[in-house]
């Protein structure tokens, strides 16, 4: 079950992070001096233009890149101190992915693409289980070309929850979606956060669905703008696309 609002405890705290990319002369600062703290088991939407930050901010914490300056805890280890092999360990144990573009892998069923994750996992659910918790209990055998959009993407969630993770990081999952089955993804999204106590962080475009978050954090120009509680939330249903 989620962590009580009673007894917060940070699994992220994030100070002075920076992140430049350097090609030749040019510089190009996509993360400037963004310091914050996430709180394990809430639901966050990441807000802001392209370009805002958001990917690189994602991707640092969840051990896809290093930044250049600043210090990353994901509970009481440092992330930004780590080495290759220390971030695939870590991401490999803690941490489960969800992107824009689902990358299954076509010539394997449904439960096949979730069973390859639980055969890596210390402590993984069984894959059908996991497809059942997003809705594709009858949908188990089909291939990926078998599929629609919305139900590929929750093959994706039930890939990337399967082997238990702390920490779900979403990138546009909803993205590439008409409104009723991005409804249908974020109610999956929702549902793991629940009934698993998953911290899930969820970078959108779409201002709307951040009423479905506990936090909502804002980007502009690589820095963070903003960052407030939702007092109350809304179901993914009543999300205005």
């Amino acid at each position: 079950m989620p962590v009580s609002k009673n007894k917060p405890r940070e699994i992220f705290k994030i100070s002075h992070l920076s992140k430049i990319y350097r090609t030749g002369e040019v510089e190009v600062r996509a993360m400037n001096d963004v310091s914050l703290d996430m709180i394990e088991g809430e639901m966050t939407v990441l807000l802001g233009p392209s370009g805002s930050g958001k990917s690189t901010f994602l991707n640092i914490v969840g051990g896809l890149d290093q930044a250049s300056s600043g210090t990353v805890f994901f509970k009481d280890m440092e992330l930004t101190s780590f080495n290759e092999r220390q971030l695939t360990r870590y991401r490999r144990d803690h941490v489960g992915f969800v992107f824009q573009f689902y990358n299954l892998i076509p010539s394997l069923t449904a439960w096949e693409n979730v069973a390859l994750v639980t055969e890596v996992s210390k402590n993984p659910m069984k894959a059908g289980d996991a497809l059942a918790m997003v809705g594709l209990e009858n949908r188990m055998t089909h291939f990926p070309a078998q599929l629609s959009g919305g139900e590929q993407q929750r093959v994706a969630i039930a890939r990337a929850i399967a082997k238990r993770p702390e920490v779900l990081l979403c990138d546009e999952p909803t993205g590439a979606l008409d409104s009723k089955t991005g409804i249908i993804v974020l109610d999956a999204l929702t549902k793991v956060n629940e009934e698993l106590g998953t911290t899930t962080a969820i970078i959108t475009h779409n201002a709307g669905i951040q009423k479905i978050a506990h936090r909502v954090i804002s980007f502009l120009d690589g820095k963070l703008s903003n960052c407030h509680e939702n007092k109350s939330r809304i179901k993914p249903a009543e999300v205005v696309w």
